[in-house]
């Protein structure tokens, strides 16, 4: 069995999917989180992250383009939330036994992810009829 490692921040977020699709399969996982914290909560400005920063300096992330989440399996990184979703779909078994089921399994997740991006372009409108507008 493949040894897995998977590095996010001390959150849920973009490794979320990953980690339920370890926790539903039940495979064991190295679940590597780095803390955070703010100076005032909520401004991303004062956000400290040493050991993140560390990793990054150090060249650890390159092969994530200095970024997470990322995924070690047997020592070779990959990097990308969805790269990582969709490796771990067809490893674990959540990709359907086709290639035509794995396009319809693809297909939803990517809806999931239009849906997403409508919702967060419009998520913070106060004023209700441009919020309407931005909506159709």
């Amino acid at each position: 069995m493949p040894s897995y490692k998977l590095y996010y921040f001390d959150i849920r977020g973009l490794a979320e999917v990953a980690r339920f699709m370890f926790a539903v399969s039940k495979t064991p996982y190295e679940d590597f989180r780095y803390s955070f914290s703010f100076g005032t909560p909520g401004d991303f400005s004062t956000i400290s992250r040493p050991e993140f920063d560390a990793a990054k300096a150090a060249g650890e992330l390159d092969a994530s383009m200095g970024k997470v989440p990322m995924l070690e399996v047997d020592g070779t990184k990959i990097g990308q939330s969805k790269a990582i979703e969709r490796f771990l779909a067809r490893e674990l078994g959540f990709a359907g036994s086709t290639s035509i089921e794995f396009a319809q399994i693809d297909q939803i997740c990517e809806t999931a992810v239009d849906i997403k991006q409508a919702y967060q372009k419009v998520r913070n409108i106060q004023d209700a009829t441009e919020k309407e507008a931005a909506m159709t």
